[in-house]
Protein backbone atom coordinates (compact mmCIF):
# COMPACT_ATOMS: atom_id res chain seq x y z
CA UNK A 1 0.00 0.00 0.00
CA UNK A 2 1.65 3.77 -0.74
CA UNK A 3 1.44 6.62 1.05
CA UNK A 4 0.68 9.93 -0.81
CA UNK A 5 1.92 12.82 1.27
CA UNK A 6 0.67 16.43 -0.14
CA UNK A 7 3.59 18.13 1.78
CA UNK A 8 5.79 15.98 -0.82
CA UNK A 9 4.55 18.50 -4.11
CA UNK A 10 6.96 19.39 -5.85
CA UNK A 11 7.88 22.95 -5.98
CA UNK A 12 6.08 24.33 -9.10
CA UNK A 13 2.90 23.67 -8.53
CA UNK A 14 3.12 25.89 -5.03
CA UNK A 15 1.72 29.38 -5.52
CA UNK A 16 3.97 32.16 -4.94
CA UNK A 17 2.71 34.84 -2.86
CA UNK A 18 1.83 38.06 -4.54
CA UNK A 19 5.28 40.72 -4.86
CA UNK A 20 4.23 44.02 -2.26
CA UNK A 21 5.89 46.93 -2.42
CA UNK A 22 6.45 49.68 -0.39
CA UNK A 23 4.38 52.82 -0.51
CA UNK A 24 6.31 55.98 -1.86
CA UNK A 25 4.25 58.40 0.35
CA UNK A 26 4.42 61.27 -2.40
CA UNK A 27 1.37 63.63 -1.49
CA UNK A 28 2.58 66.66 -3.47
CA UNK A 29 2.81 67.13 -6.70
CA UNK A 30 6.45 65.98 -9.02
CA UNK A 31 5.69 69.26 -11.04
CA UNK A 32 3.61 72.45 -10.53
CA UNK A 33 0.93 73.36 -13.50
CA UNK A 34 2.13 75.51 -16.44
CA UNK A 35 -0.92 77.80 -16.19
CA UNK A 36 0.76 79.84 -19.45
CA UNK A 37 0.78 76.77 -21.49
CA UNK A 38 -2.47 75.39 -20.99
CA UNK A 39 -4.07 78.75 -21.65
CA UNK A 40 -2.26 78.74 -24.55
CA UNK A 41 -3.51 75.45 -25.61
CA UNK A 42 -6.63 76.44 -25.07
CA UNK A 43 -6.53 79.62 -27.41
CA UNK A 44 -5.15 77.61 -30.26
CA UNK A 45 -7.64 74.91 -29.76
CA UNK A 46 -10.55 76.80 -29.23
CA UNK A 47 -9.63 79.84 -31.82
CA UNK A 48 -8.95 76.76 -34.53
CA UNK A 49 -12.45 75.48 -33.96
CA UNK A 50 -14.80 78.84 -33.58
CA UNK A 51 -12.88 81.06 -35.62
CA UNK A 52 -15.20 82.55 -38.01
CA UNK A 53 -18.15 80.54 -36.89
CA UNK A 54 -21.52 81.76 -36.71
CA UNK A 55 -23.71 80.22 -33.71
CA UNK A 56 -25.70 76.82 -34.77
CA UNK A 57 -26.86 75.22 -31.74
CA UNK A 58 -25.93 71.87 -33.16
CA UNK A 59 -22.71 72.98 -34.15
CA UNK A 60 -21.88 74.28 -31.08
CA UNK A 61 -23.58 71.12 -29.28
CA UNK A 62 -20.81 69.10 -30.64
CA UNK A 63 -18.10 71.54 -30.91
CA UNK A 64 -17.86 71.72 -27.10
CA UNK A 65 -17.25 67.87 -26.82
CA UNK A 66 -14.66 68.29 -29.66
CA UNK A 67 -12.71 71.41 -27.89
CA UNK A 68 -12.93 69.39 -24.81
CA UNK A 69 -11.62 66.42 -25.65
CA UNK A 70 -8.66 68.45 -27.66
CA UNK A 71 -7.66 70.24 -25.12
CA UNK A 72 -7.55 67.15 -22.76
CA UNK A 73 -5.34 64.90 -24.82
CA UNK A 74 -3.19 67.95 -25.47
CA UNK A 75 -3.14 68.39 -21.54
CA UNK A 76 -2.68 64.98 -21.16
CA UNK A 77 0.90 64.72 -23.38
CA UNK A 78 2.38 67.08 -20.91
CA UNK A 79 2.76 64.22 -18.76
CA UNK A 80 1.87 66.13 -15.77
CA UNK A 81 1.76 63.66 -13.48
CA UNK A 82 -0.74 61.90 -11.20
CA UNK A 83 -3.47 64.95 -11.57
CA UNK A 84 -7.00 64.63 -11.80
CA UNK A 85 -7.96 66.51 -15.26
CA UNK A 86 -11.32 68.02 -15.51
CA UNK A 87 -12.41 70.46 -18.57
CA UNK A 88 -15.22 72.38 -19.12
CA UNK A 89 -16.45 74.29 -22.29
CA UNK A 90 -19.23 76.48 -22.63
CA UNK A 91 -20.21 77.69 -25.85
CA UNK A 92 -23.49 80.30 -26.26
CA UNK A 93 -25.15 83.36 -28.88
CA UNK A 94 -24.26 86.67 -28.27
CA UNK A 95 -28.04 87.93 -28.10
CA UNK A 96 -26.89 90.96 -24.73
CA UNK A 97 -27.64 88.64 -21.88
CA UNK A 98 -25.47 87.82 -19.18
CA UNK A 99 -24.29 84.30 -18.12
CA UNK A 100 -22.32 83.68 -14.94
CA UNK A 101 -20.49 80.22 -14.33
CA UNK A 102 -19.68 78.69 -11.48
CA UNK A 103 -17.72 75.40 -10.14
CA UNK A 104 -17.39 73.60 -6.99
CA UNK A 105 -14.73 71.37 -5.50
CA UNK A 106 -12.65 70.61 -3.04
CA UNK A 107 -9.37 72.55 -3.57
CA UNK A 108 -6.01 72.34 -2.22
CA UNK A 109 -4.94 75.85 -2.35
CA UNK A 110 -1.00 74.75 -2.73
CA UNK A 111 -1.65 71.96 -5.34
CA UNK A 112 -4.42 72.78 -7.82
CA UNK A 113 -4.63 75.33 -10.10
CA UNK A 114 -6.70 76.24 -13.27
CA UNK A 115 -6.68 77.98 -16.29
CA UNK A 116 -8.98 79.28 -19.02
CA UNK A 117 -9.68 81.29 -22.19
CA UNK A 118 -12.44 83.30 -23.69
CA UNK A 119 -13.90 83.89 -26.97
CA UNK A 120 -16.10 86.10 -28.84
CA UNK A 121 -17.01 86.81 -32.27
CA UNK A 122 -19.85 88.63 -33.62
CA UNK A 123 -22.80 85.74 -32.62
CA UNK A 124 -20.78 83.55 -30.42
CA UNK A 125 -19.35 83.67 -27.30
CA UNK A 126 -16.77 80.41 -25.62
CA UNK A 127 -15.44 80.02 -22.20
CA UNK A 128 -13.05 77.03 -21.51
CA UNK A 129 -11.19 75.67 -18.26
CA UNK A 130 -8.48 73.49 -17.48
CA UNK A 131 -9.10 72.22 -13.75
CA UNK A 132 -6.39 70.62 -12.60
CA UNK A 133 -7.13 68.18 -9.59
CA UNK A 134 -5.38 66.00 -7.20
CA UNK A 135 -7.91 63.04 -7.23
Amino acid sequence: MSTISYMDEPRESRIEPPVSFEPTYQLGPEKHFPVTAVKSILKDVVVRHLDNRQYEPEFCKETTKVISEDVKSRVKLMKLGRYKIICLVHIGQLKDQGLHVTSRCLWDADSDNSSSFEYRNSTLFAVATVFWHLP
